[in-house]
C-alpha cells in the first residue's frame, strides 16, 4: 500500500462551540483520550512536525477542540483531554459538554480514535468513552501510546490486558504506537487512508 504523504498541515481552528468550528467541508477524524495520554505527540508524529500540536508536561492543557487541516484532504480533531483531577468539576463538565456536542452534531465526522496509555491500559473513563464510540457506530480503533516505555518482556502481557479490558474481538483494532520511535506510524496512516476511501 502506498504510504500517505503529508506535506502541509496547519492548525486551522481552535473552538469550544459549534459556531466556531470550521466549515464541514472536509472529512474529520477525532482523537479522544485522557489528559496527558500523548494526543499532541501522536499528531506531531503523524504529520512530521515537532511542535504544531502543543505538547505539555502539564495534563489538562488542551481545553479546546483543535482542528488540524491536513493538506486540505481531511482534518485531525484533537478533543479536550478528560479525567484531569486538578480542575473543578464544573470545568470538567464543561469540557465533557464540548466533546459531546462535537461528537453528536458533527456531520462530517468519519471516525473517532481512542488514545490510551499502553503502560497502564484503559481507565474507567476510557471504557466509558469507548462504549460511547462503539454505540455511535464508529470503528473502534484504539491507539495505545507510549509503547516504547514498556519492556519487551512485558509487552505481550499488556496487550492481553488491554484486549480483555476493552473486550476486543478484532485485535487489529488495537495499534500499539510510539511517538518516540515512530512505531506503527505507517500503519496508522494506512488506517486513515482506508477510512477516507471507505
Amino acid at each position: 500500500m502506498i504510504k500517505m504523504k503529508i506535506n502541509n498541515p496547519s492548525l486551522e481552528k481552535i473552538a469550544v462551540k459549534k459556531s466556531q468550528y470550521p466549515q464541514a467541508n472536509l472529512p474529520e477524524i477525532a482523537l479522544a483520550g485522557r489528559s496527558n495520554v500523548g494526543k499532541s505527540s501522536f499528531i506531531n508524529t503523524l504529520i512530521n512536525r515537532k511542535k504544531l500540536a502543543r505538547t505539555s508536561s502539564q495534563p489538562g492543557k488542551t481545553r479546546t477542540i483543535n482542528f488540524y487541516n491536513i493538506d486540505d484532504k481531511f482534518r485531525l480533531v484533537d478533543l479536550p483531554g478528560y479525567g484531569y483531577a486538578k480542575v473543578s468539576k464544573a470545568e470538567r463538565d464543561k469540557w465533557a459538554g464540548y466533546i459531546n456536542d462535537y461528537l453528536d452534531q458533527r456531520e462530517n465526522l468519519l471516525d473517532v480514535f481512542l488514545i490510551i496509555d499502553f503502560r497502564h491500559g484503559p481507565s474507567e473513563l476510557d471504557l466509558v468513552m469507548y462504549d460511547y464510540i462503539l454505540e455511535s457506530g464508529f470503528s473502534g480503533i484504539v491507539i495505545a501510546s507510549k509503547f516504547d516505555k514498556v519492556k519487551k518482556s512485558q509487552q505481550e502481557k499488556n496487550l492481553k490486558m488491554i484486549y480483555e479490558k476493552l473486550q476486543l474481538k478484532d485485535k487489529s483494532l488495537l495499534i500499539p504506537f510510539s511517538a518516540e520511535s515512530k512505531h506503527n506510524k505507517d500503519l496508522v496512516l494506512n488506517k486513515i487512508e482506508e477510512i477516507l476511501k471507505a
